[in-house]
C-alpha cells in the first residue's frame, strides 16, 4: 500500500453483523472506516464515524460510495459488480476482486470452475426452469439451488423425485446431486496482495434441519489428519486458482466413504469462523484486514478446543429481542456472548451468538448444548 494504513480511506458495503465485527478489529489498528448498507438501523451504524444508508445492488449508490475511497471490501456477497469494476478501473483496490466475487454470485458459475479446474464437487446439471428438470428424472434426488439470490439456507430445495417438482422454484438453478456424507467440514483461507496463503484448522458443522442453518461449530473437527489435510488443501488450491485476496471459506462434504466434496465457498468473513474470536491466536476478522491490507498474515493455531453456537430468534417470537438466561450462561467458565446489535428479533434471524472454550473439547461440546437450551431470544 503506498498510504500508511490509518490514512486510508477504506469502505465496507454491508452493515450486518460480519461488518460489525470486522470493525471491532479494525478499531485495534485505528482504520478509518466507511459503511454502506440499505438498513438505517443496521449492526455497523453506531460504531463507525461515516455510516451511508444506501443500496448495496444500484450502481449509482455503490459507485457514489466508492468514489472517494482508497480500498473497498465486502461482508456480503450481493453488491453491485459493475460498479465495482468502474471503481477498479479508476485505481481502487476493490479486495476480494469484483470478477470473483461476480463468479461467486452464481451457483453455476461456480459449480464450472470447480469442474474446471478439477476441484471435487457433486454432480451437477444447469436449468432455466421448473419444467428443464424433469429431463433429469433418471438422476434423482438432488438438492436444487438458485444460481443468485440464496442465503443462509434460502434458496435451496431437497428434490427426491419428479413428484416433487411442484414445490421446485422456477427459475435458474444448479441441480446438485446429493452425497452420502458424514459431516459437514469448513476450511477458512486467507491469501494477500502478495500471495501469502494461511488456513485456518479444519472445522466440523452441525445443522439445525428446522433453520437450515448451522447450530453448532466444532474446533477442531473430529477427523483423521489424512482428511484435515486434504481439507487444507482443497482450500488452498482454490484460493490459489482464484487469486483471490482477502478471505474465503469453503464449505466442504466428507462424504461416508471418506471423499472430499466442496460445497459451496464465500468471499468473506463467515459463520463458521466465529469461534476464532477466542480460539485461535488470530481470528477471521484480523486476518482478513491483514489480507486486504497486504499485513504479514497472523498464526492461525487453536488456542483451545471451542464450540460455537449459533444464537437465533426463537419459533414463535417476532418483535423487540429479549435475551432470556444471559445471566445464568454467563456464570460458566469460558463462556463468550457476542450479541450483533440487531433490536427487533424473528424467528430462526441470526441474534448473536456464543462461543465456548476448554481444554477439552468434549467438555466444550457438553456445555455448549446446556447453553443452547438456556440462552434464548424471545419477544
Amino acid at each position: 500500500m503506498s498510504k500508511v494504513i490509518q490514512q486510508m480511506n477504506i469502505g465496507i458495503l454491508g452493515g450486518g453483523q460480519l461488518g460489525r465485527m470486522l470493525l471491532q478489529n479494525a478499531i485495534n489498528l485505528n482504520l478509518n472506516i466507511s459503511v454502506l448498507d440499505p438498513d438505517k438501523n443496521a449492526p455497523c451504524k453506531y460504531l463507525v464515524k461515516k455510516f451511508v444508508c444506501g443500496s448495496l445492488t444500484d450502481y449509482e449508490t455503490v459507485y457514489d460510495f466508492g468514489k472517494d475511497k482508497d480500498l473497498i471490501t465486502i461482508e456480503i456477497e450481493n453488491v453491485n459488480i459493475e460498479a465495482l469494476k468502474a471503481l477498479e478501473k479508476e485505481g481502487k483496490k476493490i479486495y476480494p476482486q469484483p470478477h470473483i466475487i461476480e463468479m461467486i454470485q452464481d451457483k453455476g458459475l461456480q459449480k464450472m470452475f470447480y469442474q474446471r479446474n478439477n476441484i471435487p464437487s457433486p454432480d451437477f446439471f444447469l436449468v432455466e426452469n421448473k419444467t428443464q428438470i424433469s429431463k433429469y428424472a433418471n438422476y434423482f434426488p438432488f438438492f436444487q439451488k438458485l444460481r443468485k439470490g440464496g442465503y443462509d439456507g434460502k434458496g435451496v430445495c431437497k428434490l427426491v423425485n419428479v413428484h416433487h417438482l411442484e414445490k421446485a422454484f422456477d427459475a435458474p438453478c444448479v441441480l446438485e446431486r446429493l452425497v452420502d456424507f458424514e459431516k459437514e467440514l469448513s476450511v477458512i483461507v486467507a491469501r494477500s496482495e502478495n500471495g501469502e496463503v494461511k488456513c485456518f484448522p479444519v472445522v466440523e458443522c452441525e445443522f439445525s434441519p428446522e433453520a437450515n442453518l448451522v447450530e453448532f461449530l466444532f474446533s477442531p473437527a473430529n477427523i483423521k489428519k489424512k482428511t484435515e489435510k486434504e481439507a487444507i488443501a482443497i482450500a488452498t488450491d482454490i484460493a490459489e486458482k482464484l487469486g483471490i485476496v482477502g478471505l474465503l471459506a469453503v464449505e466442504l462434504f466428507l462424504a461416508k466413504d471418506g471423499k472430499i466434496y466442496v460445497n459451496e465457498i464465500a468471499p468473506r468473513p463467515h459463520n463458521s469462523g466465529h469461534q476464532t474470536i477466542e480460539g485461535n491466536v488470530t481470528s477471521q476478522f484480523e486476518q482478513m484486514w491483514r489480507a486486504i491490507l497486504n499485513l504479514p498474515l497472523g498464526d492461525t493455531s487453536i488456542v483451545k478446543a471451542s464450540v460455537m453456537v449459533n444464537l437465533l430468534g426463537d419459533f414463535g417470537h417476532e418483535g423487540p429481542a429479549i435475551f432470556q438466561g444471559m445471566e445464568d450462561v454467563l456464570k460458566f467458565s469460558g463462556v463468550y456472548i457476542h450479541l450483533y446489535g440487531k433490536s427487533h428479533t424473528k424467528p430462526f434471524r441470526k441474534m448473536g451468538h456464543t462461543t465456548i472454550v476448554d481444554d477439552d473439547i468434549l467438555k466444550a461440546r457438553q456445555k455448549a448444548r446446556i447453553v443452547k437450551e438456556m440462552l434464548k431470544v424471545v419477544s
